[in-house]
């Protein structure tokens, strides 16, 4: 049965950066993204990873909280099949309560990409883009990825970048041809100057470049930083000093669920030396206001 569809007075918290893993649509041949599930299962310790966008709507509405949900799109750089931007939009419409859809297209699709871009922002209500460089295979200040944001910051919306190390490739010879330097926070500052107009979230605690981050995220109006993809019993002490004082209006929940989940995400929050002041900001209030929900 179906939880009740919840009112932003009802939310207690909005998670920035959960993940569309699975299609509702029929994936078979699809081994790349099976085994890369498998790893993530595994390494996690998560049931989860075969959920779909629906089953994500109900999981999130039964805990009273909205989240951002995105595919990824790393079909040409690493061979799985992305979840379609469309399945992930149809879904958030149906799920508008709880879901705020993101987009991600490979920069390298070009003019393709270019239109659907254009199509899902102005026909199918996505608010934002993710992009994770090191598993696409791109630079941040690519021309093509230039593109990409210039589209992005003509509708004011938000581009929500990975950062730090990733976990995908770990076991692969080579990494299984994942870059990390191309998701080092200091490209985000040089884009933040050239398009001002389009909020960036960086992602994650930057390890090993979490200086770098807070350097952005203080210097930039238009950056911000999401928390997830590390429980936060391993947050730096530098990263929950400046969340509770030079950036706490910067700062936003995420967990990267279905990996890590926001129940075990929240467990340990709660035991970090986050000041009452700043826990619901962090939470709740900040995403309120950068995607504009009140």
């Amino acid at each position: 049965m179906a939880t009740e569809r919840l009112s932003l007075e009802d939310v207690v918290a909005i998670d920035v950066h959960a993940h569309a893993l699975n299609s509702a649509h029929d994936c078979t041949g699809d081994e790349v993204g099976q085994a890369i599930r498998e790893d993530q299962a595994k390494r996690w310790n998560s049931d989860l990873v075969n959920i779909d966008v629906d089953g994500t709507a109900e999981y999130y509405r039964e805990r009273k909280m909205m989240a951002v949900i995105f595919a990824v799109d790393s079909e040409r750089h690493r061979g799985d099949v992305r979840v379609p931007n469309y399945e992930v939009a149809d879904a958030a419409a149906r799920h508008s309560d709880v879901l705020i859809p993101f987009a991600c297209i490979d920069p390298y699709r070009g003019k393709p990409g270019l239109e659907e871009a254009r199509d899902l922002i102005e026909n199918h209500g996505i608010r934002g883009f993710k992009f994770h460089p090191s598993v696409q295979g791109f630079a941040p200040d690519d021309p093509l990825a230039y593109e990409m944001y210039e589209l992005i910051a003509e509708h004011k919306l938000i581009a929500l970048f990975h950062s730090g190390q990733t976990g995908i490739g770990r076991n692969e010879p080579g990494g299984g041809g994942v870059r990390l330097k191309y998701s080092n926070p200091m490209y985000y500052d040089d884009i933040a100057v050239d398009f001002p107009d389009m909020k960036i979230i960086i992602a994650h605690p930057s390890f090993p470049w979490q200086d770098e981050a807070l350097a952005v995220a203080r210097h930039k109006q238009n950056v911000y930083i999401d928390l997830s993809g590390w429980s936060p019993k391993y947050f730096d002490d530098k990263l929950v000093q400046h969340s509770n004082s030079l950036i706490k209006d910067k700062v936003l929940f995420g967990s990267d669920f279905p990996l890590l989940t926001p129940d075990r995400w929240l467990q340990d929050f709660a035991k970090r030396e986050f000041k009452d002041e700043v826990r619901p900001m962090i939470l709740k209030d900040n995403a309120v206001r950068l995607f504009d929900l009140a």
